[in-house]
Formats: C-alpha cells, structure tokens, sequence
C-alpha cells in the first residue's frame, strides 16, 4: 500500500509567505488531515487511487466538522466510506473540542476563573468562543468524580476529626439564599490528614448535622477519639449523639471571641492575656487549676465572663488528655477554618450559584485536590511515634453500634 508523504519543507515555506495564515494552526489542521488519511487507508485498505485485492470499502468524499483546538478553531474534511462508517480518533463524538480543551476549561472552573472569563480565555486561544452553559455542561464531568469522592469508604481509624461549616451564595426559586456548606477532616492513625466529607444543607441545624455524621460513619468513619468544633448548639447535640464516647474540644478561637464579648472593649487586651496563660500550663491538671484561678481573679469585675470560663472548663481543656506533641493543633478549628479560606478564595469568584449542585462540583473538586495533596505528601500531620500514644486510649462505644441502635 503505498503511504502518504508530506513535503515538510516547501510547507512551511509557504505559509511563511503568507502572512495572514496562522502558521501553527494550519500546521495542525494540515498534520490532522493526513491522520485522517491514514487511517482511512488502513480502514479500507487502499490509499487513494490505489487497486488492492486488501480492499474493503471505498472513499465517498468528505464532510466538514469544527474542531476547537487550544491553537484555535480548525475546519476538518473527515473521509466518508461507503459500506461502512469512519471517525477520526482524534475526535470525541458530539465534541467540537479537544480533550486538552476541556480540561483547560474545567481547570480554569475549579481555579475560581467565571464562566465570562473562561469565554475571553477561550476567545485569547484563537477560538470562536464558549458560551456560559458551554462552560458549565462541559464542567459537568467533574460531578461524577465528585460524587465518587464524598462517597468513598473511609478506612482505618481517625482518631482526632475537625468539623465545621461555612455559607455560600445559592439561587433558588428566584431568590439568593445562605446554603451551608458543612467539612469533616480527621487524622488517622498513622498521622495522615485526611477530607473525610462534605455536604450543603439550608442551615446547621442539629438534624441537619446528625444526618452528615451518620453519612460518615456508614462510609467507615471509626475510632474517633476527640471531636473539634465550635459550640454550635445542634452541632454539639449531633456529636454528643454520634459520637458517644469521644470527647469534645471547644474551639479555643471561638471561645475567646465570645468571652471578650462579655468583657469592655478597654479591657479585653489585659483579660485575653491573663486567660491565655491558662493554656502554656504543662498538664491538664495544672490548667484546670490555673483556669479557676483566673476565674476568681475576674469574678469581681468581669461576672459573665467568668461564669463563661468555669462553665467551659472541660471542654476547653479536653485536648490536655492527648500527647503534648499534638495539643496544638487540637486545641481549634484552624487546620479547617484555612482549608474553608482557601475553598472560598475560589468561590468568591463565582460569587452567587446557580444552583447546590453546581457548588458542590466546585468545593468537591477543590476538597478531592486537597485531599491529593496530603495523601501524597512526604510529611506527616503527626508522626507515627506519637500517634502510637494516642493508640494506647481507650476509645468510647463502637459509633456503628450506635447508629444502629439509634437509627
């Protein structure tokens, strides 16, 4: 069979004369066309002209097909066979777009980059243009991926587990409301950090909350030890419920907020300070009595205030029970308060949702590549040395038997 040629050189050439030719974008549409020519051949097996006893159907001229290529839009001639049918293999049936297109188009999507600027961008490339819906039909692929994420068995143990929550703007029936967008992440016992899951919901009630819990220990979710949050009300409900037997450690961040708050503005810098010294103490022994020290010192002046602290004793120092080499970062919720910043770094961007489910592909997407990242770093969140410590508690009741004895 005799096999197509290509005079390079005089190619080139010739284009460089022309200067209102794109000389990349021809090339392309001129190395496409004898793909197709090949495969053609080989399909039917004869070149062009060419009598063979191999042959099996013969060419019956061409249509026109649009290819989006990230050097610009090309206009393709695909071979037509009779007795039988041909598609490039370097197409995507019902595609205009190369694959490297779309993926540029997705990962600008999950950058934070709108669906107008993903347009101009495309416009940049050479490209006749992508519509909004273009845009948000082609990011679509990411919602399975997505889903195969939040749903995925959680294996191991995790002993410690972060929750928390932040909003996003939503569009529903015609109005804009307040969705919240709830994240669980957990360290396991080997010290890896892990996204053990994610949902939205209209508020965070503690139905709402008992609901993503029992999600997570369906998945797998097992020997938790300490549970991080702040004192939302149906937050603490939920996890006094699903996870009987942890502990609960108050956000230390949230709890000065609101002790300041109980205190004249004049005199929170001095309160802060006498407070905080609470928490350099060496053992939880030590703490909880320095923490009723201070109390006393600012009963007289600062009632409320203290009354918070006493109340809050407990929960504010339950990360003293754990290894000294973990305390501080179990004292909060700041590993997920940065990992929300960075989530809504790129959301702002879009700024108001179409719809939940078009959230959910953009935060599913920016939690799984976090999520990569930690899974293939070098470094540990907490050394397995001293996760053998933590190995050592004793944990609570098993939370499967819970929630079938409560489901």
């Amino acid at each position: 069979m005799a096999t197509p040629r290509m005079d390079i050189t005089s190619f080139v050439g010739k284009l460089l004369e022309e200067s209102d030719v794109d000389l990349l974008r021809e090339g392309v549409r001129v190395l496409a066309q004898a793909v197709m020519e090949t495969e053609v051949s080989g399909q039917i097996g004869a070149a062009p002209y060419e009598r063979s006893t191999e042959r099996v159907a013969y060419r019956n001229g061409y249509r026109t097909r649009t290819w989006d290529t990230r050097v610009g839009t090309i206009e393709l001639k695909i071979p037509k066979v009779t007795a039988g049918a041909y598609f490039p293999s370097l197409l995507e049936p019902r595609r205009r777009a190369e694959k490297a297109l779309h993926a540029v188009v997705v990962e600008a999507y999950v950058k934070g980059v709108s669906t107008r600027k993903v347009d101009d961008l495309v416009r940049a490339l050479g490209i006749d243009g992508i519509s909004r819906s273009e845009v948000s039909r082609i990011c679509k692929v990411l919602d399975e991926e997505v889903k195969t994420f939040l749903q995925r068995p959680i294996e191991g143990e995790h002993p410690y587990v972060w929750l928390d929550a932040t909003f996003h703007k939503v569009r529903q029936d015609g109005r804009v409301i307040s969705v919240a967008t709830v994240v669980a992440i957990g360290v396991n016992d080997q010290g890896q950090r892990t996204i053990l899951g994610a949902a939205t919901g209209q508020s965070e009630d503690h139905q709402f909350w008992t609901s993503f819990l029992r999600t997570l220990i369906r998945r797998g979710l097992k020997g938790v030890l300490l549970v991080i949050s702040d004192a939302h009300e149906g937050l603490r409900q939920a996890i006094a419920k699903i996870f009987s037997g942890a502990t609960w450690q108050r956000c230390r961040v949230h709890f000065m907020r609101n002790l300041l708050a109980r205190v004249p503005k004049g005199a929170q810098d001095t309160v802060a300070a006498v407070v905080r010294s609470v928490f350099s103490a060496p053992d939880h022994a030590t703490a909880m009595t320095q923490l009723h020290d201070v109390a006393r010192m600012l009963e007289p002046r600062f009632p409320q205030a203290a009354e918070l602290l006493q109340d809050s004793a407990e929960d504010l120092l339950a990360h003293m029970h754990f290894p000294r080499e973990h305390r501080r970062r179990l004292h909060s919720t700041n590993p997920i308060e940065r990992l929300h910043k960075e989530v809504k770094r790129r959301t702002r961007v879009v700024g108001i949702f179409p719809t939940t489910d078009s959230l959910m592909r953009m935060v599913g997407t920016l939690l799984s590549e976090q999520d990569d990242e930690w899974q293939v770093s070098d470094r540990r969140y907490f050394s397995i040395g001293s996760m053998a410590k933590v190995n050592e508690l004793e944990g609570g009741e098993d939370p499967k038997e819970l929630l079938a004895a409560i489901a």
